[in-house]
């Protein structure tokens, strides 16, 4: 192999990416502030960014791809421990003696890039620590709660089984009550009753919370939440009669360690099970919790999560593709002028400008979602569960609609790569199985529809009556009381008229549709299965209708005033880009409720073609707003300064295949077999 410099990479920025960002109308910095919420949160974030990166070896991040399984595995638990470290060194220079701010970073978007196999212990923080601070007694938490967030010990949330997910009353593992010993007996007494899936149970957990059926006297009493060791803190061992193990690789979250867990006659104190709302006593007497809800409000918190974590996770994909498309010249527009910029293609355009706009769109819409997960957790401490129905319905129809859509986006982002964007080094691979996985993980989709057509039917029913109607399903009613849709004038806010209006619309449907059924002697369970397909199609769309109020309220409302005048039109462009594209995608629903002509149409046509045409010089600008390090990017693709070409060649290079000149499956297989003479 000939010999090449140490880095082929140029100090200096690639002059079609300054262009860009010289020929801008606006102000990266401001829309980072504002994506941020605040300079000061902002700042903040970047000093813990470069806190964190700080002697981080990118060049590593971008071969792990190249690693065995078990390779990945140790080199994601020591960037994951490392990561840890470094959040508690900086927790004492910046306030020593003060609030523990560093369990609350782990799972912050400050971590990208850290652990890019993903984390083994984030589960541990995402949900673990959550749910036992919502679900243990205060004594509970202070002997093994505070464990965990201070990584004293390490553990994950083991829920979903291989036999059974998202119904958490078909869960199969048991935790019968021995009222001699007072302990419960743990036992998954049969093959598809093992945990199967909890990140980070295979070899990262020596504790783990266990969701199980309760049984006393051999009565059930619903699923229930219990605190169980599964290896010695010190050898890490198995404890006995637990199986434990990884569950292998995956298309991604390779570094993970998702597990199983097999229990077979495992004896935890009746402290162990969680207390805060449902108990079990010495004698035991059962206490049964408020509400049921409150079992699986973990589960919420991660939808809250999800929604979240997708969006930005479309919002770097979109960042990658952008500057890509701003360096990468092909195809002439005119035969006689130079190759342009990919990104002056329409087409090109189309692939990036709209997943722009949809990370903007789920950005904005999940801090509503975390707004009223906040409220809703201080009317649970307060002894109020009203707003539950409606936070559990509005987590899943974001957590459906913003995986799908991220999912479906990167995917795009990728092809508008072209053939590099099939590269590993690209990221764009890495990214898309985040997305993607965020479909099945936390509740299937399908199944999350059908729960949010549930709620939908039970709101419908409320509107007929005239009962009140939480927030987000007050248009129900609004469209009973005027059941005309007047005319369609295309603006913004008659679009979402329009989008509300429909979902209302495909709700009534599906409402006939279940009625009609159970007038005909079907059950309440046959009749919800047969209108599934309904329930579903109005679901989406509800979850569509709320993202489209959502990022209107945000860019029209009083917080423009706040923002400088060419910030609130690039804003006003997203949006405008948003609700065409998403319009024009529902177009067979909407026509289904709504009068538009040919004309109609058509504007709406030029109107997505005209936008397309005002983001193209701000787009490298608004990506710079997402403020993604490379680092978090990790991309040969997207680097801020886009150098492409010679990233791509230099990673290339530094891979392990690359390393000797002549491999030694030359010698051993292929010059052996030419010599043959077969």
């Amino acid at each position: 192999m000939t010999s090449t410099p140490k880095s082929i990479i140029p100090a200096t920025v690639n002059p079609d990416l300054q262009k860009e960002r010289d020929g801008a109308s606006f102000s990266s910095e401001e829309f980072a502030a504002w994506w941020s919420k605040g300079e000061n949160v902002l700042k903040f974030n970047r000093e813990v960014r470069a806190y964190m990166q700080k002697d981080v070896d990118q060049g590593e991040m971008l071969q792990l791809q190249a690693k065995s399984h078990v390779e990945i595995n140790e080199f994601s638990q020591r960037s994951a421990i490392e990561a840890a470290q470094k959040l508690r060194r900086l927790q004492q220079e910046r306030n020593p003696g003060g609030d523990d701010y560093w369990p609350k970073l782990y799972d912050h978007p400050v971590m990208w890039g850290l652990v890019p196999g993903g984390n083994p212990f984030g589960v541990m923080y995402v949900m673990l620590v959550k749910a036992l601070q919502a679900q243990c007694t205060p004594e509970q938490y202070e002997e093994f709660g505070k464990r965990v967030e201070r990584f004293e010990i390490c553990g994950t949330y083991a829920q979903t089984e291989l036999g059974h997910g998202t119904f958490l009353r078909g869960l199969e593992t048991r935790a019968d009550f021995d009222p001699k010993t007072d302990e419960f007996v743990l036992n998954t007494p049969k093959l598809s009753s093992y945990k199967w899936w909890p990140g980070g149970l295979g070899h990262s957990s020596n504790y783990c919370l266990v969701m199980a059926q309760l049984y006393i006297n051999n009565q059930f009493k619903g699923p229930h939440m219990f605190f169980v060791q599964v290896r010695d803190e010190e050898t890490f061992e198995p404890l006995p009669g637990v199986h434990i193990g990884d569950i292998g690789k995956k298309m991604g979250f390779i570094g993970v360690n998702n597990g199983f867990l097999g229990l077979k006659n495992v004896r935890i104190p009746r402290t162990r099970m969680l207390m805060r709302h449902a108990k079990v006593n010495a004698d035991g007497t059962y206490v049964s919790s408020p509400t049921n809800v409150l079992t699986y409000f973990a589960m919420v918190r991660t939808r809250c999560v999800i929604a979240k974590n997708n969006a930005y996770v479309l919002a770097a994909a979109s960042t990658i593709a952008t500057r890509y498309s701003a360096v990468r010249r092909q195809s002439p527009i005119n035969p006689k002028e130079r190759e342009p910029q990919i990104m002056d293609h329409v087409t090109q355009q189309m692939k990036l400008f709209p997943e722009i706009a949809t990370s903007l769109a789920y950005h904005l819409a999940s801090d509503y979602l975390w707004n009223l997960y906040d409220v809703t957790l201080s009317d649970i401490e307060n002894g109020k569960y009203e707003r539950l129905p409606e936070l559990h319905s509005l987590s899943c129809a974001l957590k459906v609609t913003c995986s799908s859509d991220s999912a479906a986006g990167v995917e795009r982002l990728r092809l508008g790569c072209g053939g590099h964007g099939y590269l590993s080094s690209s990221n764009m691979s890495n990214l898309y199985v985040l997305a993607t996985a965020a479909c099945t993980y936390e509740g299937e989709n399908t199944v999350l529809l059908l729960q949010i057509g549930r709620f939908l039917m039970k709101s419908w029913r409320s509107a007929l009556s005239g009962a009140p109607l939480a927030p987000t399903v007050q248009y129900l009613a609004e469209v009973q009381k005027n059941p005309d849709f007047g005319t369609w004038t295309g603006s913004w806010e008659n679009m979402v008229k329009a989008m509300k209006y429909t979902a209302a619309n495909k709700t009534r449907l599906a409402f006939k549709s279940l009625s009609a059924r159970l007038s005909r002697g079907e059950t309440e369970e046959n009749a919800a299965n047969h209108t599934g397909i309904e329930f579903t199609q109005a679901a989406e769309l509800h979850g569509r209708a709320f993202v489209f109020s959502s990022f209107t309220d945000e860019v029209t409302g009083p917080k423009s005033k706040t923002r400088s005048a060419s910030l609130n039109r690039v804003l006003e462009n997203l949006l405008e880009l948003y609700l065409v594209k998403e319009t024009l995608n529902q177009m067979s629903n909407l026509l289904r409720f709504i009068q538009l002509t040919d004309t109609d149409l058509r504007i709406l046509q030029d109107r997505l073609e005209t936008v397309l045409t005002k983001l193209r010089p701000d787009a490298v600008a608004i990506v710079d707003g997402f403020d993604f390090s490379d680092l978090q990017l990790n991309s040969t693709l997207g680097s801020f300064d886009g150098n492409a070409y010679e990233r791509m060649f230099d990673a290339a290079l530094k891979t392990p295949m690359n390393q000797k000149s002549v491999p030694k499956s030359f010698n051993e297989l292929l010059k052996p077999f030419m010599k043959s003479n077969i």
